[in-house]
């Protein structure tokens, strides 16, 4: 799917090794490292939002929605622009930022599904010179996945997609809305459901929307309610699956390490290297001479 990005209008050669966005309508991700010069974005379904990387403050000159900003942007402080809304800037400096894009379809749908008051009407706001630790460490977490080229897969970057939807519509809406909070977690036989599809499709790329699914749910809800049952986020249990079906595999059969990988749904022999060790302790070689 084609996206609208930002572009500078200044004379500039390709950011060595950017890296390609994920596979997904919902969310696009791209880290630009630019020149001093000026550009501008138009993003007609989608809400943007640039965050700046540089440990050095770098002076901007913003425009969006009929209004321009000048400021020395910190690392992390960040600009919003919702859908629809043209969007120029002029910057003083060597530029290192990342920008976010969530389609108008998944943000309205993650309004409507865990947020309470007036929802159909709902917006986000222009903002200039954000600053949000929550907004940020989400941000950065969508940054290492990005440049890990998306390997902890289509239900890591989900949940972090819907956490940040939520996040922004809380704090940079046309009005305040609650979460609709539930408790309790969830009843015996939907963990068991959930459980039961992670064990016949946990080697496959899962999506939080699957699981979801299953129980006719919102996902950013499903993801706080099964971490009420069991203790793990979607994630993490689905990582845990993984790890334990690559240990029996380890024990049991002589397939290479990088076999053992594809087979238990993950990317890479350094991806299942990467995760089992930090679940084990130690390495997928070293736990199988063990």
């Amino acid at each position: 799917m084609a996206h609208p990005q930002f572009q500078p209008t200044s004379p500039q050669s390709p950011p060595p090794g950017l890296k390609p966005s994920p596979t997904t309508e919902s969310i696009q991700i791209e880290r630009f490292q630019n020149p001093p010069g000026e550009g501008d974005c138009h993003a007609k379904d989608q809400h943007t939002l640039f965050m700046t990387l540089r440990s050095r403050p770098i002076a901007y000159t913003q425009t969006q929605d009929g209004k321009t900003h000048t400021g020395l942007y910190k690392k992390g402080d960040f600009t919003i622009t919702p859908a629809d809304v043209l969007f120029r800037a002029r910057w003083e400096g060597d530029e290192d930022c990342l920008q976010i894009q969530l389609s108008d379809r998944f943000v309205h749908s993650v309004a409507q599904e865990t947020l309470t008051g007036n929802r159909e009407h709902f917006q986000l706001l222009p903002e200039f010179q954000g600053q949000s630790p929550q907004i940020e460490a989400i941000a950065l977490m969508m940054l290492a996945e990005h440049e890990q080229d998306y390997a902890n897969g289509p239900l890591y970057l989900d949940s972090l997609a819907n956490v940040l939807t939520v996040n922004l519509l809380q704090q940079y809406g046309t009005t305040r809305p609650q979460l609709v909070t539930y408790e309790g977690g969830l009843p015996p036989h939907q963990i068991q459901q959930v459980l039961d599809y992670v064990d016949a499709y946990g080697d496959r790329p899962i999506q939080l929307a699957d699981l979801a699914q299953l129980l006719k749910m919102s996902q950013f809800h499903f993801s706080r309610l099964f971490k009420q049952s069991i203790g793990l986020s979607p994630y993490q249990y689905l990582l845990q699956q993984r790890v334990e079906r690559a240990k029996q595999l380890l024990q049991q059969t002589d397939q290479s390490i990088v076999d053992i990988a594809l087979t238990c749904g993950f990317n890479s022999h350094s991806h299942l290297s990467k995760q089992f060790r930090k679940v084990t302790g130690v390495t997928p070689k070293a736990y199988r001479m063990q």
